[in-house]
């Protein structure tokens, strides 16, 4: 009887615990478990009992008998922008709403002419920090979105810079144009005409410099109606990419029947989404993404229908929401923990969300997201006695490394 091959691998974890995240309820735990990486992929994973009696790997490593999980995955940001509005922030706590703001010319406005005049450079100067504060806290990939540029050569700059960001440190980057995120100031009273800008010049433009792995819209009040919105999917379904959408974050505008209707990653927001809603998104598959972050800095007082969701088994994920104006957020362990104390979700639902729903709402769930033979080998060591206690405290980063396709690294210093 022929002897089976030796096990051959790159490095090898042990004296750790881990949460695979990819059972449907619960954290897939496998106490003293073992992990083994060979080629930047996962290799072989169990109860470290179970190791194959012959095996040779490279470099061991000793978990400290914390917890090993996916790294985490931010989902939903606008990282890439020039500027603050921390003057905004003090108008609204003066009484002015968001839609004021926005309506006299500041908002999203505002950021867009910041980022405007900012060279790619400085761009990615002032964006590369935030990224790290990521970092810093297990996250192995993250969104990014344009959208403060609304013209081709500002929208250009920010997913050049975005790719840049994934090239020049540690971490996979996702893009998404937002062209429809606002109305620039050269096509004021023009929305239709500038929809017409972003699905016939903007998106195939960018898309042909390979700059675009999403489409995205902001289908609200002081945004993009659901037919401008509509008009902007079936441009990207032209070219063979996948949709999500800025949905009833301040009113019920049937955005996430919309998108779910083209077969949209993701609706995010949802503070006023509908049981009809709920409905679309679960027969599509579509995930919501649950931005805590901007519920909290803008104050908002109506929650996004979770009971219904979690019901109607729609998957959630959590994310940051980075941005300058409605959530300057930089912590997802922060996000996660809002998402148990302002939304009622559970510590492993908040897990689930930023990781393998995460992965679901940027289509990549294939090779990240959960700790599975041949996925790649993004992971987050964290010095937790349970995986609970990554969305219980606040302010506090129990990361102690974290290794993306296979390569450790030290996450305070990446």
């Amino acid at each position: 009887m022929k002897e089976p091959p030796m096990q051959n691998w790159d490095s090898l974890w042990c004296n750790v615990n881990l949460a695979t995240m990819a059972e449907a309820c619960g954290y897939g735990e496998i106490h003293d478990g073992a992990l083994a990486i060979r080629d930047g992929k996962i290799a072989w994973i169990g109860p470290r009992s179970a190791l194959p009696a012959d095996y040779h790997a490279t470099e061991q490593h000793d978990g400290f008998g914390g917890w090993i999980t996916p790294g985490l995955i931010d989902c939903h940001t606008h990282i890439v922008h020039a500027g603050n509005r921390s003057n905004e922030f003090e108008a609204r706590l003066n009484g002015i709403s968001y839609e004021e703001i926005a309506r006299s010319g500041g908002g999203i406005l505002s950021t867009v002419r910041a980022t405007r005049a900012a060279s790619a450079d400085e761009l990615l100067q002032q964006s590369l920090p935030r990224v790290l504060s990521l970092l810093a806290e297990g996250v192995t990939t993250i969104e990014i979105k344009s959208g403060y540029g609304l013209s081709l050569e500002a929208e250009a700059k920010m997913l050049q810079v975005a790719r840049r960001i994934g090239a020049t440190l540690p971490v996979t980057v996702k893009t998404t144009f937002l062209g429809a995120h606002a109305l620039p100031p050269e096509f004021a009273g023009q929305a239709d005409a500038y929809v017409d800008a972003v699905c016939a010049q903007m998106l195939p433009a960018l898309a042909a410099q390979g700059l675009v792995d999403a489409v995205d819209a902001f289908c609200e009040n002081i945004g993009f109606s659901p037919a401008q919105t509509e008009r902007v999917f079936r441009a990207a379904q032209r070219l063979g990419l996948p949709v999500k959408l800025h949905a009833e974050q301040l009113s019920d505008q049937a955005g996430a029947a919309l998108v779910a209707r083209y077969h949209g990653l993701s609706a995010d927001h949802l503070e006023y989404l509908s049981a009809d809603g709920v409905q679309a998104m679960a027969q599509q598959g579509t995930v919501a993404v649950l931005l805590p972050g901007a519920y909290y800095f803008l104050r908002e007082t109506k929650q996004p229908p979770i009971e219904a969701l979690r019901a109607a088994a729609v998957p959630m994920a959590v994310a940051t929401d980075c941005n300058p104006g409605t959530s300057p957020m930089t912590s997802l362990l922060l996000a996660m923990n809002m998402a148990c104390t302002l939304f009622r979700l559970t510590p492993q639902e908040a897990l689930a969300g930023a990781t393998c729903h995460a992965a679901q709402a940027l289509g990549i769930a294939a090779t990240v997201g959960t700790l599975a033979l041949g996925k790649r080998a993004d992971l987050a060591l964290w010095a937790i006695s349970r995986p609970a206690d990554l969305a219980y405290a606040i302010g506090h980063n129990p990361c102690l490394a974290v290794i993306n396709a296979g390569a450790r690294r030290t996450p305070r210093n990446s």
